[in-house]
């Protein structure tokens, strides 16, 4: 099986890893190793957060400003269109930012939103 690693710049690992234990992710450390955290987000999928500083050096390029400019959206499959509204519920509430109703496009259920750092997100449905 493929595993897929998700790496993103972060100003504070405490809190963004809070953000995203909100939303169900997981992680068998408490604490950050030095500039980064490594969460669970599925049996194939971990997030690793790194604080902005370690990204840059890591990628060799400035991280891109999110207030200005996307580089990536990150879409996350779940079991149903209940359970997108109520993951992005749940970001709003962790702080996040929702980005409006949910958007339908044939079987495709789709809702957005921005983490503590203005990563776009979006978590879907498919129907069958």
């Amino acid at each position: 099986m493929t595993m897929t690693f998700i790496n993103l710049p972060v100003r504070d690992l405490t809190t963004a890893a809070e953000f995203f234990r909100a939303l169900g992710f997981t992680s068998e450390h408490t604490e950050p190793n030095a500039d980064t955290l490594l969460l669970t987000v599925s049996d194939s999928a971990r997030l690793i957060l790194h604080l902005r500083s370690a990204f840059e050096a890591y990628a060799g390029v400035a991280a891109t400003d999110t207030a200005t400019s996307r580089e990536v959206i990150v879409g996350l499959a779940v079991e149903s269109r209940e359970r997108v509204d109520e993951l992005v519920g749940r970001a709003a509430v962790a702080g996040g930012e929702a980005l409006g109703p949910g958007m339908t496009n044939g079987p495709l259920y789709m809702r957005g939103f921005r983490d503590l750092d203005g990563h776009q997100w979006s978590f879907l449905h498919l129907s069958d």
